[in-house]
């Protein structure tokens, strides 16, 4: 098998999955297509999958059962998990104690790229074993 084939592994925050799954003509449909495509390659842990599933009960998204079981079949299938180590990973600083399981997954799961919108992490500023990018800077690169 040819190394030109390897499918980045990155670690996508659960805001930016929710929105590529529940609005399905976003600005977030790339992201979507990539991981159906295998194009990329999403790492997942207990923590972040509970969370996931969380969100998705959310009444705001008025999602029935059956539509969070669909939503969550369009991606998990195409995931990897990854055990965190006990005990996890030291991560950098972080303002928010919520994205450290994030931080943890990226350097546990040696992804390539963590994909956010939040800003708690995009301010890291000390050095971290791969890039945190916003989806419109990591895009690009799928077509590169």
């Amino acid at each position: 098998m040819s190394s030109t084939t390897h499918a980045p592994r990155v670690v996508i925050d659960t805001n930016l999955v929710l929105s590529a799954l529940v609005f399905a003509q976003s600005r977030l449909t790339p992201l979507r297509q990539a991981w159906k495509s295998q194009q990329i390659l999403p790492l997942l842990s207990k923590i972040t999958v509970a969370e996931l599933i969380r969100v998705l009960n959310y009444p705001k998204f008025k999602l029935s059962t059956s539509d969070q079981q669909e939503l969550l079949a369009d991606y998990l299938p195409y995931c990897q998990t990854i055990v965190i180590p006990e005990p996890p990973p030291v991560t950098p600083e972080c303002r928010d104690a919520f994205d450290l399981p994030f931080l943890q997954l990226a350097i546990a799961g040696q992804a390539e790229a963590l994909i956010t919108g939040d800003q708690d992490l995009l301010t890291i500023s000390e050095p971290f074993i791969c890039p945190i990018l916003t989806a419109e800077q990591f895009l690009p690169s799928l077509n590169a």
